[in-house]
């Protein structure tokens, strides 16, 4: 469902995501999930695409979503998993791993903190019908936690530990998350940031240079110290 009320939406999609809801995402909508996701960062990616194991799941049974995270777990008595918290990290490091990826897994959306250039969203994700949700801000795994209804399944725990093993989860209005990258490989973030920047010279002009400043100090953005 959709609120298309204002210019950014909000959005609240079963998983699998479908490709006409990944067609209908733009950029700045807030993103709310039900259903299944799984977890899978450097350490799953290495074992499946660089040492050719195979994935310990069907993916037609974990839907499409992999999200990029750390999940906080314990284990409870009857030898069940509570997990209170997810925290996302950041995704740039992954994109070595992701063409493969992509082919093995059939995933369509990554969630992560940070995002990737849209270079590397027009080389990676762009080909394969994919798009980036990014967490909103920073301490926000308490939250992303409440939206956890139960562990599925953990694979390669004892391997890989907690941070990199496979968890299979299933949510429940899970979020919020931001539509970071669409199938044109636009960057929410690259967007902002050059509107940002076209403002700064404005900001610092007819200031005068500072009495003292620090080694290699300069508010000249075209300098830079090496």
């Amino acid at each position: 469902m959709a609120d298309r009320s204002s210019k950014r939406r909000t959005l609240r999609l079963k998983t699998p995501i479908s490709a006409e809801d990944i067609a209908d995402f733009r950029l700045g909508d807030v993103v709310y999930l039900d259903g299944l996701i799984y977890t899978g960062r450097e350490g799953v990616y290495k074992r499946v695409v660089d040492e050719g194991a195979e994935l310990p799941v069907d993916p037609a049974q974990v839907g499409n979503v992999n999200f990029h995270c750390s999940p906080a777990a314990a284990v409870r008595e009857d030898g069940s998993y509570n997990v209170g918290a997810v925290t996302a990290t950041a995704s740039f490091r992954f994109a070595k791993w992701l063409d493969r990826w992509f082919e093995i897994s059939g995933c369509k959306v990554i969630i992560g903190k940070g995002g990737m250039t849209s270079e590397a969203y027009r080389k990676h994700l762009v080909p394969q019908g994919a798009v980036y949700l990014t967490t909103v801000g920073y301490g926000t795994g308490a939250l992303l936690g409440r939206g956890i209804k139960r562990v599925v399944a953990a694979h390669w725990l004892e391997d890989l530990g907690i941070a990199q093993a496979m968890w299979v989860f299933e949510v429940e209005n899970f979020g919020p998350f931001l539509v970071e990258s669409d199938l044109q490989g636009n960057s929410l973030f690259e967007r902002a940031n050059a509107e940002v920047a076209k403002n700064l010279d404005a900001l610092y002009e007819g200031l005068k240079p500072p009495v003292m400043s620090r080694y290699g100090e300069t508010d000249d953005r075209k300098d830079e110290l090496i």
